[in-house]
């Protein structure tokens, strides 16, 4: 909200060096965000001219500029160049003289141009910072104003004003107005507080139908609740909107249309209370505020023509709808040049009811803005009212009695307050005065009983609804910095759990071994979810957004894979070709049976049943931690003396190893098949129990090239994905570090001859069982399948380093371990020595 600061000082007293400065700050002290302060943003000498001649000069180029002279109110004209032709011969206009800077900054000098020394400038509305508009320069004429040449323009047309703007929260609507703000300041100050909704007091209407039906009210609530209008006759549309009111709103952050109009926004903010002005000519009858029937449809003042939903409330004639009621009006019944008889109306609707046809239409608009939050019921009569005097004042109308009075003065519902609660919350040790008068400054009814408080907010504060909302209103009035900066002792035994402390510690080893963290938004199209079902190589069902920011991207991943892909998609195309990088992130993979349409579920304010709500917890899907990864490009950059190395399916395995041994878990690695990855070089991750069971943990490989050629990738991308929540959970609760033994190590190495067809991964899972104790380190160094070796066999080689804790391990010791290694595989896989 945007508070200029004349304004503000015709409704709370303002010092005579008041600042912006010192007004936000005000206003800060009773709880409002400061944003920012706007100006004109102009300096002087800015002045009245007369133009006492105008030449038309055709140029060269085809433009025609006029030489003329204009009297500044000084002992001889000035010459000026000006290219508009909306003025002649005595018009009355601005002119910016040499020392001038106008909103740009756009410096005034004396310059040549065009064969002429234009000795300053005559200014249009637009330079001036008025608005927008630039149909040529701005005559005062066209202001209904006449002053003296050589006047300061400045002051005569309100640019020598100024204003703040502050963060009006959601549940402080009355504070979009200059009545809200200015009852705020009079909290913050002490300074005297004048309710402009008292002035002019308001006048009854009568004789003009108004009915509020509503068959579908939201939550329970009747779409409209006070409905007044008023009747002015014989306007003069066409009448100029007079220049400090053009400078007010333009410093609110709204542009000036028509006086009828700009008095309805001006009223707005001053009162909060949003209007509308028919053309009393148009309406054809009664006024009926009602829900949209099928297939209806409104042209709207913007003149597009919309259709309407069963839930958007419409204010309607007997010709049909009229207006979206609360945010726009519609084409037909709009105040034009020729209209005389204007209907004015101040209502007042739900706030869910505005807020949902402000979104559904995508219509925000300043009324909606304070009919979501809230408008006063009992200011409507007072902006009506107020809306008359200005037509009448200014557009030389008649009052007429004709009009309606649909108010809702039903009583607040009273709060019960201890008077202590306000110490227990805060902190602070109020007097029992101090929360009795902060109450009844705010505008609250206060009864005291005792130590108990009969609390009655004031109408324009739906928000406060309990005990702990008057607690808040206490503290702000008398003032936060009463509120003591304790900071809290944490509790022991507090902090991160085991597994945020694993993410974290996989995070972090990631990052070191020199891939990238990335972040990604949760939803993917139908196609991508099947192109990458995840680690279960089936897929499953997907979680169905019922309304997408997207409508093609309208399910939640079930794989963090191709967020990846769009990542170093984007990547490459900008030149960066070596990427590797990773995601932790949560998955979505909802249950057969953990289904919830939008059909079960209670819409609106109540709460759901408790048999709703258990159903909704059993349809969330189950939301795993998966850590994704991909690779692609040099793993080792060419470069003299090196050739390039780039990642391939063993650099994706390196990284699963990686996160499992950050974990404190040892990875199986199997031969497997996935409709993501290339086939033969693709790796199942499996952690293997205690009691020999085996869980899937993971996938990894390089992409499918069909995947990789459509994505526009290279041919070979590595990636991985694993489930980290299950890694974790196979975890010990504690990882025992292997202390570091002085004793020398004793090196073999291993060939052993299986049939083709048995896993790698197998075998050495067998010599590492076999070897026993000893057995330090084993790792598969070659497998050949080549001369020498019968069809359907493959030569497996293993390089053993053995070490023991407490002596130095002798030949003979190595090679017995060894041999239990041989004895094992054999066993199991019928594996042989090689020769």
């Amino acid at each position: 909200m945007r508070v200029p600061l004349r304004w503000l000082g015709e409704s709370v007293d303002l010092p005579d060096d008041a600042t912006l400065e010192h007004v936000h700050a005000a206003l800060v002290s009773v709880g409002f965000e400061e944003e920012s302060v706007h100006t004109f943003d102009l300096t002087g000498p800015i002045v009245v001219g007369r133009v006492l001649s105008r030449e038309p000069e055709p140029q060269k180029n085809g433009k025609t500029i006029n030489w003329c002279q204009v009297d500044v109110g000084e002992s001889e004209p000035r010459g000026i160049v000006c290219g508009a032709h909306n003025f002649d011969v005595g018009d009355l206009v601005v002119v910016t003289l040499p020392g001038a800077v106008l909103p740009g900054p756009f410096p005034i000098a004396a310059r040549k141009t065009y064969g002429h020394t234009s000795d300053g400038m005559i200014a249009s509305a637009r330079e001036l910072g008025l608005g927008d508009e630039h149909d040529g320069i701005l005559r005062f004429a066209d202001l209904g104003m006449e002053p003296e040449v050589g006047a300061d323009a400045i002051a005569l047309l309100g640019l020598d004003d100024a204003a703040v703007e502050i963060n009006v929260t959601p549940d402080r609507g009355y504070a979009f107005s200059i009545r809200g703000v200015a009852r705020e300041y009079s909290h913050a100050t002490g300074a005297t507080f004048t309710d402009p909704a008292g002035r002019p007091a308001p006048r009854s209407g009568e004789g003009f139908a108004v009915t509020i039906q509503d068959d579908a009210p939201i939550r329970g609530n009747v779409g409209a609740h006070t409905f007044v209008t008023r009747v002015v006759r014989g306007i003069d549309a066409t009448r100029p909107t007079p220049a400090w009111m053009i400078a007010r709103l333009s410093l609110v952050g709204v542009r000036s249309i028509s006086l009828a109009v700009d008095i309805t926004n001006y009223v707005m903010f001053e009162l909060g209370q949003p209007l509308h002005g028919y053309d009393l000519a148009r309406v054809d009858g009664g006024l009926t505020v009602r829900r949209a029937t099928a297939g209806e449809t409104l042209v709207t003042l913007d003149d597009r023509t919309r259709e309407l939903d069963a839930e958007d409330l419409v204010i309607a004639d007997a010709s049909g709808a009229v207006g979206l009621a609360g945010v726009m009006g519609g084409a037909r019944t709009e105040i034009r040049a020729d209209t005389t008889d204007v209907l004015i109306e101040a209502a007042g609707f739900d706030q869910v009811s505005i807020a949902r046809t402000a979104r559904r239409h995508k219509l925000p608009s300043e009324a909606s803005r304070r009919f979501e939050r809230g408008v006063d019921p009992l200011v409507a009569e007072a902006a009506a009212a107020r809306a008359v005097e200005l037509l009448v004042d200014l557009a030389g109308g008649t009052a007429d009695t004709l009009g309606s009075t649909v108010v809702d003065d039903r009583p607040r519902p009273t709060i019960a307050l201890a008077v202590d609660r306000a110490a227990e919350v805060t902190g602070v040790d109020y007097t029992d005065t101090e929360v009795v008068d902060a109450l009844r400054a705010i505008g609250a009814d206060v009864t005291v009983d005792g130590r108990r408080l009969a609390v009655v907010p004031p109408t324009w504060r739906p928000d406060l609804v309990d005990d702990v909302s008057l607690v808040e209103e206490v503290a702000r009035i008398v003032g936060y910095g009463r509120i003591p900066s304790i900071l809290p002792v944490a509790p022991p035994g507090r902090g991160l759990s085991r597994s945020q402390k694993a993410v974290r510690r996989v995070a972090a080893a990631l990052a070191a071994d020199g891939l990238v963290e990335v972040l990604s938004a949760p939803f993917v199209a139908a196609s991508t979810q099947a192109a990458f079902p995840g680690i279960d190589p089936e897929g499953g069902r997907s979680v169905t957004l019922a309304n997408p920011l997207d409508a093609d991207l309208d399910l939640l991943r079930r794989s963090g894979l191709p967020a990846l892909v769009d990542i170093a998609r984007r990547n490459i195309a900008r030149g960066l070709v070596d990427v590797a990088v990773y995601e932790i992130a949560r998955v979505f993979l909802p249950t057969a049976d953990g289904v919830l349409g939008t059909d079960d579920i209670d819409l609106g304010g109540a709460r759901p049943s408790a048999e709703v709500l258990a159903a909704m917890d059993a349809a969330l899907p189950a939301q795993p931690n998966h850590v994704s990864a991909l690779l692609t490009g040099a793993r080792v950059v060419k470069q003299p003396g090196t050739t390039a190395e780039p990642f391939g399916v063993a650099d994706a395995l390196d990284v699963a190893r990686l996160v499992a041994w950050t974990v404190g878990v040892e990875l199986t690695v199997a031969q497997a098949s996935h409709p993501s990855l290339h086939p033969g070089r693709a790796a199942e991750l499996a952690v293997v129990a205690a009691d020999g069971s085996r869980t899937v943990v993971g996938v990894a490989g390089e992409l499918l090239p069909a995947l990789t050629e459509e994505a526009d990738l290279p041919r070979v991308v590595a990636a991985l994905e694993i489930d980290l929540d299950a890694l974790i959970a196979a975890a010990p609760d504690a990882v025992v570090p292997e202390p570091i033994v002085a004793y020398p190590a004793a090196t073999q190495d291993l060939s052993l001859v299986v049939d083709a067809d048995v896993p790698a991964g197998d075998v050495l899972d067998a010599v590492r069982s076999g070897a026993g104790s000893l057995l330090e380190y084993a790792r598969i160094v070659d497998d050949y399948r080549g001369a020498g070796m019968d069809e359907g066999q493959k030569s497996l080689t293993f390089a053993l380093r053995f070490r023991a804790t407490d002596r130095t391990l002798t030949a003979a010791e190595a090679t017995e371990a060894r041999d239990g290694a041989v004895r094992r595989a054999g066993e199991r896989f019928g594996a042989t020595l090689r020769d």
